[in-house]
Order: structure tokens, then C-alpha cells, then sequence
């Protein structure tokens, strides 16, 4: 490769070389390198300090001349060149002579994690008779309310419940949302909504009246019309409060429903923001919709609080949004012209495209990380928690150009340090507690960094292993880290009851700990039990001993994926489980 070349992808974070997951090097092709750098403006000249400084407390750093800082409070503060390193946590500016400088004070590290057993929940999955055909923010509620009063959970992690496209074919994959900033109206419950409660009674009968049956597989586009036709007969068309981003979202909405779920199959106008329009009847209507979800989460949360939860509601961030949906509409420069995926191993002999398009480093700086921000803080303000699904991400994602297979693509980098800084601060303001999911082919510095910073990493049975011994024995989960959150399964996974049938390995474990082996679901979650870790999660479908996977990657229409519900309705779920995870309930005492 073209040494001028190497240099310039060494400074702006793309990768010519990589260890693949067998730890030999892999050259990447020139044209893929060119064609990443093409994505990040890498011939713009550098600016004399970066867009953005994140820092740590007590931390300081270089001006190379006289600045001005604007706190947050209001307050400024003249610094000659080096900025003082007392300044307080929060989001900050920089003067100089030629620049605008935002400056972040992250805590360095977070507070420990309350010790709490409690569900990793598929919430479309856990439907009742007051839910219409899937679960809603209603049944979620219930779960927090009632696994705390009658189970002594202390933790509820969420399937991410972020935006939809409003049209046909509803996306079934919660890890696909059209906006990583708004949340999905097809989790609101209709009776519970203040417009319900008010309304005439020959209005309530036929809202009513559009309940969906509850299926044996979820039928989301069903479910939608439903829900859309019950908010419609109570919809008041009257002022919404909108800020600027709500109601670009909400114009998205408006669009969609005529133009199809995908904006880059929009006619030419409706694809820029600035010259597109939409009914204001139907702009109202979506931000409306915005305002009942925030009111809904709110009341999960406060459920969760007042049954006593020692953690709360953590919520799911996905890795990414759907390139043609409502966040790489509104910021469209902050996206680059790729999407990401994983590089060709074992299990993907090709690689894996995952059709996310990647934020742009330089874009992130450029902006004062304000796109990262505002994602975590519509996730935070639903939530006790975070769970940031392919953490690795914030340290390099792996970057396909457009037109190119999985294989052909690289590493792209990001700014580790100024990434979980902003993470940090904000689940710090927020009272958050954060976990990252560091799960396959991951480097050692990220599970070791984010512990240093207080925040939780992953411990699934399935892969805690001695990869350096012959065979790769399991791991007894007494000898995993307490920094971490454990759990037996992951929605990607087969069940418990599946896994642990085909594979004796486990039933050896249990005998070797000492647990009865007869029954191998009770036996893994005693296993569990003996976990260290500050949080220990279980799945419904664990608990329940269902054999069929929400999730099968790598699959469209070969297996019902996201559609699967729980064997039994809500009403008989904390009945069911009770015995399963009671060795759960005594290591939460």
C-alpha cells in the first residue's frame, strides 16, 4: 500500500491491517481504504485544537495559547494555557483566538452497582388479556410491579423500544429502529391513555372494538393498524408542544405514511428536511403519539420505584438505525455513506452485514458528540440504566462500503477516551447505572475499561470459558467477575432448555458444583445463582423452559424471529416461575 496513503488512514482511524478472530493478520485492499478515508473528508485541513475536549475529573490539558471557558453555569474563566484542573463535571465551551471548543468533565468513574437479580425481558413477547396482541408499556409496568412485590427483583432489562417507521411492513427487529431518540407507539396500551379515559362512551366501545385476538405468532402490521385506527377515533386534533427535533420526527412520521418507510425512495423534495412538508393534522398527530409513549415509560418507571426496585428499568440501545429512517433523515452528514457489520470468521464465512449505517468520527467531534448525546439521553430519561449493545463500538466498528460484500470493508476508530467520557457524564447526571455488551470477538482493553469506569460487562454461562485450555472448559460462574451482568442466555442464543439438553457439558458442572443435575433448566439458574456479579438476569423464556429462540441471526423468513410470545399469558407467569428462580430470589438476599 501506498505509504502517503497508510498515513493518512493511521491518522483518521481506518485500518490497513487487522487480527482476524484466528489472530493473523489480514491486509485490507487499497480501494477499500480510499473508499472508507472518502467517507471522512480525510483532505480537510485540521483545525489547531480538536472540535472537542472530554476530560476526567481532576483532569487537564493543553491550550497552546490564552482561551476563555464558558461553564455551564454561566460562569467564564480566563486560562493561559492549560485548563485548570478543578473545573466541574458538565458540558462546557472553549474561546480561542481562532476556535469554538466544546468541553465535556466526566466523573471518572461510576458508583457501584446495586447487587439485584431480575429479568432480561423481550417485551412484544409477554402479552395479557388487557394487552392487544403483543406486550405493551402497560404489561411492562406489571413485570416491574409485581416481580419486585412478589419475586424480589431489583432489575428489569428491556428490549430496545425505540421508533418505528409508521407504515407496512412494520420492522419486526427491535435492534432496527427508524430513531434511536423516540420511542415506539406500538408499545403504548390505548386504555390507559388520558384521551381514553375522557372520552364519550360510544367512542370507548369502538376502540374497544379494534382489540386485535392474541395470535400464535405476533402480527405486528395487524396490531399497528389497530392501535393507529383506536389513537385516530381519540385524537383531538389540537396544539402539540414540539421542540425542533420532535417535530422533524413527527414530520417523518407524516411523510412515511404516504411515501414508505425508506426516505431515500422519497420524491426529491420530501428527501430534504428543509424543503419537505407534510399535513400539520398528521405532524400533531405523531408528536402526540411521542408525548402519550414519554407518559407510559414514565409509568413503568415509577412502577419499578415505587415496588421498591433496587436498580429499575435499564433500557436497550441498539447498535444502530435503518439507513433510510427518521434519524439519518434529520442528520444525514453525521452518517457515512457505509454500514457496519463484522468482518468474515468461524461462524460467518463471509462476514455479516448488519444494514446500520455508522456514525462519522470526525462529525461526532465536530458536533460536540451532541448526535451520542441525545441518543442516551432519550434512552436515560425512561430509565434507571443503559445497555449498550455491541459495546465495542465505541472503541472501532467495522465499516462496508456501499456496494462491497461484508468481507470487503475495515476498521474504522473512534475516540475511545471522549466516547465513554460523554457516556459517562451522562449516565452520571442521569443516576444511571451502564452496561456493556462485550460479548464474541472482542479486544481485552474494552471489557477492562469499562469496568475501570464503573460500568458492567457481560458474563453469558454459554461463553465463559478457559480459552486457553484444551477444550475450552466452562467456567463455574463463583470465578466470574462481580463487574459484570450475568445471565445464562442472550435473545440470540437457544434457550436454556434447548442448549442445555444437547450439550452434557453443563450437567458435568452442575455435579462438579454440587447441584442436581436431574433437571438441567432449575440446575443452570442454581448455577447462576452462585455468580458474584452485581447483577444476575434471567429470561422468561429461561424461566418458563421454552424451546423455541426469539432470535435466529442470519435469518429473514426461515425462523419467526421477533415474533415468538412467551408459552404462557401474563396473568400465569409469576406462578410459573416461581420455583425456578428461587435460588435467584435467596442469592438476592
Amino acid at each position: 500500500m501506498d505509504e502517503q496513503l497508510r498515513r493518512l488512514a493511521d491518522e483518521h482511524g481506518v485500518a490497513t491491517h487487522y487480527e482476524n478472530s484466528d489472530q493473523r493478520r489480514v491486509e485490507v485492499d487499497e480501494d477499500v481504504v480510499r473508499a472508507i478515508l472518502g467517507q471522512l473528508h480525510a483532505n480537510d485541513p485540521k483545525p489547531e485544537l480538536p472540535h472537542t475536549i472530554v476530560l476526567r475529573e481532576g483532569e487537564t490539558a493543553d491550550l497552546r495559547g490564552p482561551a476563555t471557558i464558558h461553564l455551564e453555569d454561566g460562569t467564564e474563566l480566563a486560562a493561559d494555557r492549560h485548563l485548570p484542573a478543578d473545573l466541574p463535571l458538565g458540558w462546557h465551551r472553549i474561546t480561542t483566538a481562532s476556535q469554538q471548543i466544546t468541553l465535556a468533565v466526566a466523573p471518572r468513574k461510576l458508583p457501584e452497582v446495586p447487587r439485584a437479580w431480575g429479568w432480561m425481558l423481550q417485551l412484544y413477547a409477554a402479552r395479557s388479556d388487557e394487552s392487544w396482541g403483543m406486550g405493551d408499556f402497560g404489561d411492562l409496568a406489571t413485570i416491574a410491579r409485581r416481580s419486585s412485590l412478589e419475586l424480589d427483583a431489583g432489575v428489569l432489562l428491556v428490549n430496545p423500544v425505540q421508533a418505528i417507521s409508521p407504515t407496512h411492513p412494520v420492522e419486526r427487529s427491535p435492534y432496527s429502529p427508524s430513531s434511536r431518540r423516540y420511542a415506539n407507539p406500538l408499545y403504548l396500551r390505548v386504555v390507559d391513555t388520558a384521551a381514553y379515559l375522557v372520552a364519550d362512551g360510544e367512542t370507548r366501545r369502538k376502540v374497544r372494538e379494534l382489540k386485535p385476538e392474541n395470535r400464535e405468532l405476533i402480527d405486528y402490521d395487524e396490531i399497528w393498524d389497530a392501535k393507529r385506527k383506536a389513537f385516530e377515533l381519540l385524537w383531538r386534533d389540537e396544539p402539540q408542544e414540539m421542540d425542533e427535533d420532535l417535530r422533524t420526527f413527527a414530520t417523518f412520521c407524516a411523510i412515511a405514511e404516504t411515501e414508505g418507510p425508506d426516505w431515500r425512495e422519497w420524491p426529491e423534495k420530501q428527501q430534504n428536511p428543509e424543503t419537505a412538508d407534510a399535513p400539520e393534522e398528521r405532524i400533531r398527530f405523531h408528536a402526540w403519539l411521542q408525548h402519550l409513549c414519554t407518559a407510559q415509560l414514565d409509568e413503568v418507571r415509577l412502577a419499578a420505584h415505587e415496588a421498591g426496585m433496587a436498580v429499575g428499568v435499564i433500557h436497550d440501545l441498539p447498535v444502530g438505525v435503518h439507513p433510510g429512517g427518521a434519524d439519518t433523515w434529520a442528520d444525514r452528514d453525521v452518517y457515512a455513506n457505509a454500514t457496519v457489520g463484522a468482518p468474515p470468521d468461524a461462524f460467518s464465512r463471509d462476514g455479516q452485514d448488519w444494514n446500520l449505517p455508522p456514525w462519522r468520527p470526525d462529525k461526532l467531534a465536530e458536533t460536540g458528540y451532541e448526535p451520542f448525546r441525545q441518543v442516551l439521553r432519550s434512552v436515560l430519561r425512561h430509565g434507571d440504566g443503559i445497555r449498550i449493545d455491541h459495546v465495542a463500538g465505541l472503541w472501532r466498528l467495522w465499516w462496508i462500503p456501499e456496494g462491497e460484500p461484508p468481507g470487503r470493508g475495515t476498521y474504522v476508530h473512534y475516540d475511545a477516551d471522549a466516547m465513554l467520557g460523554v457516556l459517562a457524564l451522562e449516565a452520571h447526571r442521569a443516576g444511571a447505572v451502564v452496561v456493556g455488551e462485550d460479548l464474541g470477538t472482542v479486544e481485552p482493553v474494552v471489557t477492562k475499561t469499562l469496568q475501570e469506569n464503573g460500568m458492567l460487562t457481560s458474563a453469558v454461562l454459554w461463553f465463559q470459558r478457559d480459552w486457553d485450555a484444551p477444550g475450552h472448559p466452562l467456567i463455574p460462574p463463583r470465578q466470574w467477575s462481580a463487574g459484570a451482568m450475568a445471565s445464562i442466555s442472550t435473545h440470540d442464543l437457544p434457550t436454556a432448555a434447548t442448549y442445555l439438553a444437547e450439550h452434557p457439558e453443563f450437567a458435568d458442572l452442575m455435579r462438579a458444583e454440587g447441584l442436581d443435575a436431574g433437571d438441567e433448566v432449575a440446575g443452570a439458574h442454581a448455577l447462576l445463582a452462585q455468580a458474584p456479579c452485581a447483577l444476575v438476569l434471567t429470561s422468561p423464556q429461561d424461566a418458563l423452559r421454552e424451546t423455541r429462540q426469539p432470535n435466529v441471526p442470519g435469518t429473514i423468513d426461515e425462523h419467526p424471529n421477533w415474533r415468538i410470545p412467551l408459552p404462557v399469558p401474563l396473568e400465569e407467569f409469576f406462578s410459573r416461575v416461581r420455583d425456578v428462580i428461587r435460588p435467584l430470589r435467596v442469592r438476592a438476599e
